[in-house]
């Protein structure tokens, strides 16, 4: 991967439904070059796919948290991992360092909801315990990193 397939990354990671000739523009290549770069990349692995951005709030997801879980003694993590795939209301899950496991982002309806969600989640095999930080409001999130800090 060089720069200009960097730039190209750049470019798609903040309008995803750019065109090859809008990306071509943007970088200083043909509509095909960007084509071909793209292709690889994708066969590479290194873009993984599309998606669109919504507003959860628009499709009735206004409660957002956070669900640090702490593995109980002898519990297998990926058991844990694997349930906490099969709950739909679990939008983003991290393996982290520290007491916890694993921290699970979470989205809801209502707060009524997060209660079960909250413990439907305790009752999976293996988790101790949870601690849960209930999002306020939402500054900025999924923003690209661009990777231009210095």
């Amino acid at each position: 991967m060089d720069d200009l397939d960097r730039r190209i990354i750049t470019e798609l990671r903040l309008n995803g439904r750019a065109t090859f000739a809008e990306l071509g523009r943007q970088v200083g290549l043909s509509a095909s070059a960007v084509h071909e770069r793209v292709g690889k990349l994708e066969a590479s692995g290194v873009i993984t796919g599309y998606h669109a951005t919504v507003d959860p709030r628009a499709i009735g997801l206004g409660v957002t948290a956070l669900v640090g879980i702490q593995p109980a003694e002898g519990a297998m993590d990926n058991d844990i991992a694997l349930a906490l795939a099969e709950l739909p209301e679990v939008e983003s899950c991290w393996a982290v360092a520290g007491d916890e496991a694993f921290v699970a982002k979470v989205r809801v309806s209502t707060v009524d909801d997060l209660e079960r969600t909250l413990g439907r989640l305790r009752r999976i095999s293996g988790v101790a315990r949870t601690r849960t930080t209930v999002v306020l409001s939402t500054r900025f999130e999924g923003r690209p990193n661009t990777g231009d800090a210095e």
